[in-house]
This record gives C-alpha cells, sequence and structure tokens, in this order.
C-alpha cells in the first residue's frame, strides 16, 4: 500500500453561505472576514435578492481599515441550489427569505440598520460582523475536531 493511501483524505472544507436579501454590503463584509480568518479551511459564498454591480462603496471602505479588499466582490443572486450545497447558511435579518433544507446549520445574524450614511455608519455593523464570524469559526473548529459529528 502507498504512503498516500495509507492517509486518510482530508475532509473537504466546510461551506458557508451568508445571504443579506437587501444590503448585499453585509454578506459580502462577513464574507470578507471569515476567507481573510479562516482561509481555505472555509469555503465562502455570499448571496442576495438580486446581483449587484458592486458592494456598498461604505462598506469597501470600512473593510480596507481592516486591511480586507472587498473592492472586487459582486453580489451573487441567491438560489436554492447555493442553499442546498451549503453546510452552514447565515442569514442577516432574512431568514424567512431563504428556502429551508434539514439537515443545514442555519444561523440569522439580525444587524440593526446603520445610524446614518457613509464608513462611520458601517464600522459598528463590521465589528459586530467581525466577532461572529469569529465565533463561527470557533464553532466550526469544534465541530471538525476528530471523533466529533460535524452534524
Amino acid at each position: 500500500m502507498s504512503e498516500a493511501a495509507a492517509r486518510p483524505a482530508a475532509a473537504p472544507p466546510v461551506s458557508v453561505l451568508f445571504v443579506c436579501v437587501h444590503n448585499a454590503g453585509r454578506s459580502q463584509m462577513a464574507a470578507g472576514f471569515l476567507t481573510h480568518l479562516a482561509g481555505d479551511r472555509v469555503e465562502v459564498r455570499s448571496a442576495g435578492s438580486a446581483p449587484g454591480h458592486q458592494v456598498n462603496p461604505a462598506a469597501v471602505a470600512a473593510m480596507a481599515e481592516v486591511g480586507i479588499d472587498l473592492s472586487d466582490r459582486r453580489p451573487k443572486l441567491l438560489t436554492t441550489a447555493a442553499v442546498r450545497s451549503s453546510d452552514y447558511v447565515i442569514t442577516m435579518g432574512c431568514g424567512d427569505a431563504c428556502p429551508f433544507f434539514p439537515g443545514k446549520h442555519y444561523r440569522d445574524w439580525p444587524l440593526a440598520d446603520p445610524a446614518g450614511r457613509g464608513i462611520e455608519a458601517v464600522r459598528p455593523i463590521r465589528d459586530a460582523i467581525r466577532a461572529r464570524v469569529e465565533e463561527l469559526i470557533a464553532e466550526i473548529d469544534s465541530s471538525r475536531r476528530p471523533g466529533r459529528g460535524t452534524g
């Protein structure tokens, strides 16, 4: 038996879909943080109710302050296939607008609307998202430890 055959196959990365129906900037910020903090351990996607040409410029600027570039990200259309193929589905105040499939890990992260416009209004949302993403990474990591189930 070859050495490669003797090693167990690496578990595929956990797939996380962030959904924000009305504000693509929120799902993009969450996806940006998770990609930045978890690296290739997690497959990250984000979606909304309509494709967009760009993410909110204030969200791009707020994320640039913490070293994450969202300038080339484009919101994707929410599809049933995207939800079905994700292990975790994180909605941001729009859980009732997202298809439900048994066996998935669903979370709803309601976030306050910004009190104003521009980067100053987005910073508190960005920081709340970062804290939630760090909690999510800890949850994903603990569920993938040897001897523990992923469900």
